[in-house]
């Protein structure tokens, strides 16, 4: 079984995938396999330097992000090279890593995907398990974590589709407003509920 796990910026989906790594489950992390496609010596990092020139790059030879974040942040053209480059590596890197764990037996595979439904990879997966949280929940987090204004972490809730969109598009949901404790019984009954193996 693949299961796609995915939330909205400060739901817990990180948590979530944590609880699950702890019961050993094996993660295939979209973020991780993001940062992974750039380090030094990667075809990847070769294509971004061709298309943005040596000054996105740091004196060690590592992809410099502060610099590249700044060219691309306020020039759509520049933004669509940048993702035309990253996400069909990052997609090989994670089918890889998914085909890799069912071929060592691995019974079930998660696919943490924080924008699993903006990237429309619903058909990598064949659950997908929402994390979600009310917009309080969200903004105060959020503001905590990111030492972020309420302006500023309202613009990063609302550049994400609203998770009750998400909501809408799940096998199964948390809902991660109260406890951990409280979020792990929900994750326990929806694991039993499938039927999920190892």
């Amino acid at each position: 079984m693949i299961i796609g796990l995915t939330g909205s910026i400060a739901s817990g989906k990180s948590t979530v995938s944590s609880m699950l790594a702890d019961r050993g489950f094996p993660i295939v992390d979209a973020d991780l396999v993001a940062r992974k496609v750039v380090e030094k010596g990667e075809p990847t990092l070769q294509m971004i330097v061709e298309t943005f020139g040596e000054e996105v790059l740091l004196p060690d030879g590592k992809l410099d992000r502060p610099k590249l974040g700044t060219i691309i942040f306020n020039d759509p053209s520049k933004r669509k090279m940048l993702n035309d480059i990253m996400h069909p590596a990052i997609r090989a890197e994670m089918l890889r890593q998914r085909d890799e764990y069912l071929s060592n037996g691995a019974k079930t595979v998660i696919m943490d995907i924080p924008l699993l439904f903006e990237s429309r990879l619903q058909h990598y997966v064949e659950k997908i398990l929402v994390v979600s949280v009310t917009e309080e929940v969200q903004l105060k987090r959020l503001m905590q974590r990111n030492q972020l204004s309420e302006e500023e972490a309202l613009s990063r809730i609302r550049s994400q589709l609203p998770v009750s969109e998400k909501e809408k598009g799940a096998d199964a949901v948390i809902y991660n407003n109260g406890s951990l404790e409280e979020t792990e019984q929900q994750l326990e009954k929806i694991l039993a509920f499938w039927n999920i193996e190892k």
